[in-house]
């Protein structure tokens, strides 16, 4: 990783994060501690990822979008284990979700401004629909779409739902691979070269 991450990526007591190979996490998120990136994950602008009192996985070519938070509960007397994060493989995480302690199954997509609580897991191939709360403990069967506060099951996916999950997860392998590549610039930060165009 290049020094642009050296803000970006943080210690917490003697834990650091890991990071496989072509990940692309924007400068403005913040990853801390216990945190391990699969290869090919991509990681966008102001998300917070916080493994300091449990640890947090983020599989291959999964994507955690603009906004997200992620977090993890402390091991107990009660909970010997605690609640980790544990985000699967080919997962889409949408804008402003936030996901403490829960695992998310393979291929599955969380929509927008979601919540996704302790010990809840999300089986494969779920589609989670924007703004739902998916309650501590809950578990979600593979195949269907949930909605709702508290989401309910509404319908089983259709055969071209499920194969829009793994588009919806390489369509971002490609996007952060243009990030990597470059191909997105910077505009110019100097304000006389906006005032000299009016």
């Amino acid at each position: 990783m290049s020094e642009i991450y050296a803000e970006t990526l943080r210690t917490y007591l003697h834990h650091s994060p890991k990071v496989g190979n072509r990940v692309m996490i924007d400068p403005s998120g913040i990853i801390i501690g216990q945190v391990e990136l699969s290869d090919d994950v991509s990681v966008w602008p102001l998300t917070a990822i916080r493994g300091d009192v449990n640890y947090i996985r983020i599989g291959t070519r999964s994507n955690i979008q603009d906004g997200c938070i992620l977090h993890v509960a402390r091991k107990t007397a009660e909970n010997p284990n605690g609640f980790p994060l544990i985000v699967r493989e080919d997962v889409t995480i949408g804008h402003g979700v936030i996901l403490h302690g829960c695992v998310i199954g393979n291929r599955s997509l969380i929509g927008m401004g979601s919540r996704v609580l302790d010990g809840a897991v999300i089986g494969d191939d779920v589609m989670l629909g924007a703004g739902s709360l998916v309650a501590p403990g809950k578990h979600l069967e593979s195949g269907y779409l949930y909605l709702g506060n508290p989401a309910r099951r509404i319908r089983p996916l259709t055969p071209e739902e499920i194969a829009s999950l793994l588009t919806s997860a390489r369509n971002y392998v490609i996007l952060k691979d243009d990030y990597l590549k470059g191909q997105i610039k910077r505009l110019p930060s100097h304000p006389h070269q906006i005032r000299d165009r009016q």
